[in-house]
C-alpha cells in the first residue's frame, strides 16, 4: 500500500512543500508520486519528502528521486529527503547516490 500526504508545516513566507510518503516506492507506486510532484512548482522552492514511513524502495523509487532531484535543480529549487529508513540509506550507499541528495534526520 502506498499513500502520499501533504504535511507542510512551514511558515507562509517559506517557499517549501512537505510531503510524506508511506509504504513501498517501487514500479507499481512511483507513477502516483510522480503525478503528484509534477503538479508542484519547484522554482526556487524546497520540496521536502518525508520517507520515514517508507517500507521498501527499489531502483524505480531511486530513479524517481533522482529525476525529481534533477528537476528541482533545473528549476533552481531544492529536494530534501527526511527520515530515511535503513533500507533506503543502504540503497543510496550501494548505488553511490547518497551524496547527490540533501538528507535531514
Amino acid at each position: 500500500m502506498h499513500s502520499l500526504q501533504n504535511t507542510d508545516t512551514a511558515a507562509p513566507s517559506e517557499p517549501r512543500t512537505a510531503l510524506t510518503l508511506t509504504g513501498a516506492l517501487d514500479m507499481d507506486t512511483c507513477s502516483r508520486v510522480t503525478a503528484t510532484t509534477d503538479t508542484l512548482t519547484l522554482d526556487g522552492n524546497t520540496l521536502v519528502l518525508d520517507l520515514s514511513a517508507v517500507t521498501f524502495m527499489d531502483s524505480s523509487g531511486l530513479n524517481m528521486l533522482l529525476t525529481l532531484r534533477n528537476r528541482a535543480e533545473a528549476e533552481q529549487g531544492t529536494l530534501e529527503l527526511r527520515g530515511l529508513p535503513g533500507q533506503v540509506l543502504r540503497l543510496l550507499d550501494i548505488t553511490g547516490t547518497r551524496d547527490l541528495f540533501i538528507l535531514a534526520p
